[in-house]
């Protein structure tokens, strides 16, 4: 099995955890995102994004989402000479990742990107011309409120209490309907299913979808989210293939050191309070899947991280 990297190792060695948050978000996004991009309440760590496209596509390939937010997935696609394709619900953050390709564009990327505003459901429609060339999609789905968002404590509006922003993907009576975010958590996966299935179908043979989740609490209840879209890829017709851990902490020294923010270790210690046996999330799960039809052609493995989260 050849590996997709521009140079092919002697030995091909699988990495199940990735050093994907040796930097902080902001430095990993400063200079090469748009200051108005942290607006997005739930942004891809370019690191993660950066090495899925290093370890299953080649430059020159095709890699898509669904639902790309400010754009990482393209972004980082584009800056590694891939050609990129997504779809946004929403026309702010759609105008944003505009902005951050035409960044990458004049700091010489040279991949190709091509954007819609629409719903993800529809990606086939809007790109039927590219049914059977896409090596890659990655995505992740929504959260909503209740785990993203920009904290500020001690608000001189709020009378010195906690303020929290950023953590809409729509206003207040906007397209509520449409925004997989503003749905119920059933409401929620059922439309991601159908947007993974949607996307699966432009895939060329051998490509793969991958999907970036966490679990998260949801009025104090803990969901296995990584679980739930397992269950829902496969009623879609994808079946998961390979399961890996992609750090959002730094490792230093043989050990973790986290990058939470202060509500996640605000709401861990009071859930800690409440005697619940609460942490704050030091990984998200990448999951990889195939289309059970496609099984006979299977990803090549990922190449190990290197030692400044970058790949090898």
């Amino acid at each position: 099995m050849n590996q997709p990297t521009d140079r092919q190792p002697d030995r091909q060695v699988v990495a199940s955890v990735l050093a994907t948050g040796q930097q902080m978000s902001r430095d990993q996004r400063r200079g090469r995102y748009t200051p108005a991009s942290m607006r997005h309440p739930g942004k891809m760590l370019p690191a993660i994004a950066r090495h899925v496209i290093c370890a299953y596509t080649r430059p020159g390939e095709l890699v898509a989402d669904p639902m790309f937010g400010i754009g990482t997935t393209l972004v980082e696609a584009i800056h590694l000479g891939r050609d990129a394709i997504g779809v946004e619900i929403e026309g702010t953050f759609t105008h944003l990742a505009i902005g951050n390709l035409l960044l990458a564009q004049s700091q010489g990327a040279t991949g190709t990107a091509k954007v819609c505003n629409g719903d993800g459901r529809a990606i086939g429609a809007l790109f039927p011309e590219r049914r059977g060339q896409v090596a890659l999609v990655l995505t992740s789905p929504p959260y909503g409120k209740h785990t993203h968002g920009h904290v500020r404590p001690d608000s001189p509006t709020l009378g010195g209490k906690v303020e929290k922003s950023n953590f809409r993907y729509t206003r207040p009576g906007e397209r509520r309907s449409a925004n997989l975010a503003d749905q119920p958590l059933d409401g929620l996966l059922g439309g991601f299913g159908y947007i993974l299935g949607a996307s699966a179908a432009l895939l060329r043979p051998g490509g793969i979808v991958a999907v970036t989740v966490r679990p998260i609490r949801i009025q104090g209840t803990l969901v296995d989210l990584p679980g739930r879209v397992i269950a829902v890829a496969e009623e879609y017709g994808l079946t998961l293939v390979d399961r890996r851990a992609a750090l959002l902490t730094a490792v230093r020294g043989g050990g973790l050191v986290t990058r939470a923010s202060f509500f996640q270790l605000l709401e861990t210690r009071r859930a800690r309070g409440r005697g619940l046996p609460a942490c704050a999330t030091a990984h998200e799960d990448l999951l990889i899947f195939q289309p059970v039809t496609d099984l006979d052609s299977p990803p090549a493995p990922a190449p190990v991280p290197g030692r400044d989260g970058g790949h090898r």
